[in-house]
């Protein structure tokens, strides 16, 4: 770009391994009068890209900061997506580590908020599975290589995506509706993994009677208050 527009800078490589340690020299530059532009060769920086650690130091060092809107592949993502884009969470990479991993989905299981990750393709079928096996079988997106030539959005079922999408390539953004389970769905499903002495013992802690405690344990388990009742009554 630099070539393009006939314009001859001293470059300096900045990327994750060095970012500590190059924030410092660049910083001192800025302290002693120069000014410097930080530039991706793909999406935003800062954004899951260095440029974080640089702002921070700079704001310490009372340096101004000066962000230029450029392409933002989450944003350009979202817009496009057909998902909710009043309010949505951006996750980033997921971890690498399959538990770790798991444990991000499962943190962010329960939000209604529109979901987006980042995925490379080498990545992203395993990915796909771990999502559809934690947050269940959403509608996604796909958006691949934003504002490149092959730009494509892919949209569906997860399973469906799995079917039909076997070899990615290029760079992809996840967007993922949020969770349609309302609180009172949660709640029932929370208490119906309980023993039956446990949910018995929620209700016990609410000053709940005892018959309306038979009463509310059958209702959130579906099931006949009969049996609730004889259940208790056989451990006497």
């Amino acid at each position: 770009m630099l070539n393009h527009l006939n314009i001859t800078k001293p470059l300096i490589s900045y990327y994750k391994q060095n970012e500590k340690s190059k924030s410092n020299i660049l910083i001192e530059k800025v302290l002693n009068g120069e000014n410097i532009a930080i530039v991706s060769d793909a999406g935003t920086p800062g954004i899951s890209d260095p440029g974080e650690e640089i702002v921070k130091e700079a704001i310490k060092n009372g340096i101004e900061i000066i962000p230029i809107p450029g392409a933002c592949a989450l944003i350009n993502a979202l817009i496009s997506s057909g998902l909710n884009t009043k309010e949505f969470v951006f996750v980033g990479f997921l971890p690498v580590n399959k538990k770790e991993k798991q444990g991000k989905l499962e943190d962010v299981k329960k939000l209604k908020q529109t979901l987006i990750f980042y995925e490379a393709p080498h990545k992203l079928i395993n990915t796909l599975k771990s999502i559809s096996e934690i947050l269940g079988d959403r509608k996604i997106v796909l958006a691949r290589e934003i504002t490149k030539i092959h730009e494509e959005y892919i949209r569906g079922k997860i399973s469906d995506i799995l079917k039909k999408y076997e070899n990615p390539k290029g760079e992809f953004v996840i967007i993922i509706e949020g969770s349609k389970i309302s609180k009172q769905e949660e709640k029932q499903k929370e208490l119906s993994n309980l023993s039956l002495e446990e949910h018995y013992e929620y209700y016990e802690n609410l000053k709940y009677e005892k018959k309306d405690i038979i009463k509310q344990i059958a209702k959130d388990r579906n099931t006949n208050k009969n049996e609730i009742y004889q259940h208790f009554l056989n451990r006497k």
